[in-house]
Formats: C-alpha cells, structure tokens, sequence
C-alpha cells in the first residue's frame, strides 16, 4: 500500500492507495505548528480509523506548497512508518519537460496533477484547480508542462471582504438563489460565485485561444482540488471531475521514480 501526501495552503490531504486504487482519503488543516510527534499521532489514528495497519504501507510521497511542514511531515512518515517519503521537486524524472523560467518555484502540486492528467487524458490539457488559489496548468500534446496562470482562489476572495471592510460578514461559499442579491450575505456569494465562474470561463476561452497556435486541438478541461465539484456542477466548460488528481500525480511519480 501506499500513501500520497498533498500538503496545500489551507489544507492537507492524505490518500491511502491499494496498487493503483485510491482506498480512503482524508483531509486535514494545513497549521504549521504541528510537531513531528503531534504528525505521527494523526497518522496513527487516521489508519486505526480506517482499519489499516501501518505495517501494509511500503511506499510514501508529499507533495507540498508549505516548506516548514515538509520536513514535519517527511520526519514523522519516517518516525511512523519507518520510510523515507519520496518529497517531489522538479529535480524528479518526472517524464516531461517544464517551460517555467525557474522551475523550482512551480508549486509541485501543479507538477503532480499535469502527471496525472496526462496520464489519464493525454494532451493538451487545461488542468483547474481550485484552493487557496485558482491555478491553471497547460499541458502539451506530448506532455509537456507550457506554463499557466495563478488567481485568487473562491475562499481567498470571500476572505479578503471580510478582513478588510469593517462591516462585511465572513460567509458561507455557496451559489445564492439569484444573481441580485437582496441582502448583505447573498450580494456576497453572488459577487464572489459568479465572480469566479465567469473569470473562469473567459479564462479557460484565453487559454484555448492561446494553445490552439501550437496544437491541432482544444485542450480538455480538467476541473481538481477542494472546491473543483462545486464548480464543476455550475459550469459545461469543463470536462473532466478530478478531485484527487494531485494524489494520483504523487502516487505515479513514485512509481516512475522506484520503478
């Protein structure tokens, strides 16, 4: 078995893989105060839980956007399973060329889902994912990572109302019942929602533009991330549901990586 770390801004999720099915998944707050021993002890009791001895687990991978939680966590993977977790950077045969001017400051997150979207979908691609921020990853025919684009993410926005206004509530993400809004909370979603939804879709109408100078195509659009069925539900832009699609990418770099 193996386990897939996606360590995000706001969140951290963890994936337990069976061979190539993703078995269980949990997801945690990303709080960098959490110690190697505190780590440990979420594993332990996130396996119990689940019914999973640590013992079956033979392989580990993070991937992850917070530098001071990635030694947490690649300390408690080897205090608690006894491993070494394989961290993804781009210094990895990752089985594509990336054209980004310094490659080490691409969040590998962007890196493991082009992996996993081009494994299951091939080329081109426009991989959306939506978190803390909204990124898009463009991926060649030949798998190649082109580059992308980096937005704020839905919660991002809502949260910036919030903290700098003195009068506007911090809200619930969630679409309102019409785009005029007939109270402080509702012109709040409204404003943010479709918001983000329209920004999408012209972005996603950019994009093609853009790709369809180099590729005989359109891209496929893959919708990953916390709030990707949210959207996905709202929208016929987008192809393909991937929520996990980061965990899947780290679990296949793994494996090209050990094979």
């Amino acid at each position: 078995m193996f386990i897939a770390i996606d360590i995000g801004n706001s969140n951290t999720a963890i994936g337990v893989y069976d061979k190539e099915t993703l078995k269980t998944e949990f997801s945690i707050s990303s709080i960098p105060q959490k110690s190697e021993n505190e780590t440990s002890k979420i594993f332990a009791a996130l396996l119990s839980k689940k019914g999973i001895n640590e013992k079956e687990i033979d392989g580990i991978g993070i991937s992850s956007v917070v530098p001071e939680l990635t030694g947490i966590y690649s300390a408690a993977s080897k205090k608690y399973f006894h491993r070494e977790a394989l961290v993804v950077n781009t210094k990895l045969d990752l089985g594509m060329k990336v054209y980004y001017d310094n490659p080490e400051s691409l969040g590998t997150d962007r890196l493991c889902s082009a992996v996993a979207g081009y494994s299951k979908y091939g080329g081109p691609l426009i991989i959306i994912d939506f978190g803390t921020a909204t990124t898009y990853g463009v991926i060649a025919s030949n798998g190649d990572f082109l580059g992308g684009v980096i937005s704020p993410g839905i919660t991002t926005m809502s949260n910036a109302l919030h903290q700098r206004t003195a009068q506007l509530p911090d809200i619930e993400i969630n679409f309102p019942g019409t785009i005029i809004g007939r109270n402080t909370v509702a012109c709040i979603q409204s404003g943010v929602i479709y918001n983000a939804l329209d920004s999408m879709t012209g972005m996603v109408e950019r994009l093609q533009t853009e790709i369809q100078k180099y590729e005989s195509r359109k891209a496929a659009v893959i919708a990953a991330g916390g709030l990707s069925k949210f959207i996905y539900e709202h929208t016929k832009i987008i192809g393909h549901l991937e929520p996990f699609l980061v965990l899947e990418g780290i679990r296949l770099i793994y494996k090209r990586v050990n094979r």
